[in-house]
């Protein structure tokens, strides 16, 4: 079943444009997706954005840090898997970087202690060598940079 396309004037997308924005943070690349779904597209779409970010409904960086901010206490992901969806989503590298000031270092690292140490003992092998590997993985896998991983998962194990 194909989505029936829907044809706004620039008015109505500002409007409902504004709405979607206003309901929670979106990056730029979401919105113009969302135009495209409304029919707006080349400079029409442009105007309605340009006229989002002079309204303050689309600022990039403010997603940046809401993103980073609530992936990170919310789903306890690691920063490069952050950078990653924030890149998806083509935010510029400056707002990624504002974005990752949000994560507090020693926060971060308690949330990787936590979450070794629950992965850990989650984990059913007697063998502890393949409980470290099976941790690594999984927080690598979550986002955490490899280096920190190691360095708790040995620690872990003493």
């Amino acid at each position: 079943m194909q989505k029936k396309e829907i044809k706004l004037t620039p008015k109505q997308a500002l409007l409902k444009l504004a709405s979607y924005c206003a309901y929670q943070e979106r990056s730029h690349y979401e919105v113009k997706n969302k135009l495209a779904e409304y029919g707006v597209f080349y400079n029409v779409a442009e105007q309605v954005i340009a006229e989002l970010i002079i309204q303050n409904y689309l600022n990039e960086e403010r997603f940046a840090k809401a993103f980073a901010g609530g992936k990170f206490r919310v789903k306890k992901w690691g920063r490069n898997k952050i950078k990653q969806e924030l890149k998806l989503k083509q935010v510029s590298d400056y707002c990624i970087q504002q974005g990752m000031k949000e994560i507090d270092f020693d926060d971060y690292l308690q949330t990787l202690k936590e979450e070794a140490l629950a992965k850990y003992d989650a984990l059913k092998d007697k063998n502890y060598l393949i409980k470290a590997n099976k941790t690594a993985k999984y927080l690598v896998s979550r986002g955490f940079e490899t280096d920190l991983v190691w360095e708790i998962v040995k620690k872990i194990n003493q």
